[in-house]
């Protein structure tokens, strides 16, 4: 017996067997007689490029309007979450880091708060540690915006945005590579700190950013705000107001755009936000529109982060001074990423017996972690992305759950495209800002 919506199963020597197949597909398109109904199911995507990834839309349509919309999800899966739970806990990072692939730095730093907090070691963290954290984070949330901003000019026909967009990109990837070895998915933060000191050049890199993308941002919006073919696309397009985010647990730019101004950073503080200066940008619109100006805000948001940040980063050590915990490998930037440097080896071979196994145990098995659980939610670029991690007091996490936004907010998919033209599921579901990685895992 099979419970409708569920993939058929049988029973065999191996154990259970689903089959999974194309969603209900068949149940859906069989219940539409083409000689006396006028409409027509559709796919878009897997593979369609306008569905900011492997997202699925199975659209049923009468002529261009969208009666129904139904996402499908699951083409991006990689067993991110029950990986954790064969690695030790700082292996973690390099898995968490690949979920929202293009926000890695704030997968990571959500996971190593979280084992901070249960370490009880969150009073802990070295001044210069967090601050380089909130620096890298900023500078990871406009890379984030300017891939959105690239990529829905794109779908919507200024293609010019996304030459733009991500030759920005480009600038502040170069600097995460300066600092990591790695453009993306660097498992720069651990629990404890980060593996890497920020070196000078990096330093100067920011500070000419600084000057640099301000002027672009003027460009985009001199190239996109006035031009009414942009206007036509986005103004009164994929409305969906407060009370309806708020139903589907929404939260982010999209939120944000319809007015509320509702921010962790603001509201719920981590890593010290509490001490920097800046704004919480809104709209009233709560269209497509509304979800571009308020990401154009909030890079210009971050930047005066990224200011403040290198104006408070004071010399000092960047792990905690915990033995037990502090990662004892010296790491070194090289031309194929971050590795083991060749000096610290050679120190530690020559020192005591004693000091070489600590070293190999804590790289090997990792440390212990006390039994608890904790949910540590901060603010991505796309909204509340959360932790829970659940430890059993062993080396290993016993289960670790991501809250990611993309998961959640796809539910405002149908909400805004139903009712509404073909042409506008595109533009409404490139302003939600998917990604597939965060969301499948």
């Amino acid at each position: 017996m099979t419970t409708p919506g569920y993939a058929t199963e049988r029973e065999t020597t191996e154990g259970r067997v689903f089959t999974v197949t194309g969603g209900d597909w068949d149940t859906i398109t069989g219940s539409i007689d083409p000689l006396s109904n006028e409409k027509i199911v559709v796919n878009m995507g897997p593979q369609h490029p306008s569905t900011h990834g492997v997202l699925r839309l199975v659209l049923e349509l009468e002529g261009e309007t969208v009666t129904e919309c139904r996402p499908v999800i699951g083409y991006l899966h990689t067993g991110i979450e029950k990986n954790l739970e064969y690695r030790n806990w700082t292996q973690g990072t390099t898995f968490v880091t690949r979920a929202d692939y293009l926000a890695p730095l704030f997968n990571e730093a959500a996971y190593c708060l979280a084992v901070e907090k249960l370490l009880g070691i969150t009073d802990q963290i070295t001044e210069r540690a967090t601050t380089i954290r909130v620096l890298f984070m900023e500078l990871n949330r406009i890379a984030s915006h300017l891939v959105w901003m690239g990529t829905t000019g794109l779908e919507l026909g200024a293609i010019s945005m996304m030459l733009y967009g991500f030759r920005e990109r480009e600038y502040i990837l170069d600097i995460f590579e300066e600092t990591s070895g790695l453009r993306m998915n660097h498992a720069y933060f651990r629990p404890g700190g980060v593996a890497q000191d920020i070196p000078d050049s990096a330093i100067k890199k920011i500070r000419d950013f600084l000057v640099y993308m301000p002027k672009k941002l003027k460009e985009y919006e001199a190239m996109l705000s006035g031009q009414v073919i942009w206007h036509e696309r986005t103004q009164g397009v994929a409305i969906l107001d407060v009370t309806g985010c708020l139903a589907l647990g929404i939260t982010g730019p999209v939120l944000r755009s319809a007015g509320l101004a509702w921010d962790l950073r603001k509201t719920m503080p981590y890593c010290g936000y509490e001490n920097y200066e800046f704004d919480v940008p809104t709209a009233n619109t709560a269209d497509v529109w509304g979800r571009y100006q308020v990401r154009i805000a909030e890079i210009r948001e971050s930047l005066k982060i990224v200011e403040q940040a290198l104006d408070r980063l004071k010399p000092g050590p960047i792990f905690v001074a915990d033995k037990k915990i502090a990662w004892p490998a010296q790491l070194a930037v090289g031309i194929d990423g971050m590795g083991n440097s060749l000096e610290h080896v050679a120190k530690i071979m020559g020192q005591s017996m004693e000091s070489l196994i600590h070293h190999f145990k804590l790289v090997t098995e990792g440390f212990r972690v006390p039994p608890g659980q904790v949910y540590i939610g901060i603010e991505s670029p796309r909204g509340e992305l959360g932790v829970h991690a659940v430890s059993d007091g062993g080396t290993h996490p016993y289960r670790v759950h991501l809250r990611d936004p993309s998961f959640v907010n796809l539910q405002a998919i149908p909400a805004m495209a139903e009712g509404a033209l073909l042409a506008d599921v595109i533009a409404g579901g490139a302003s939600v800002d998917p990604v597939m990685g965060g969301c499948d895992r």
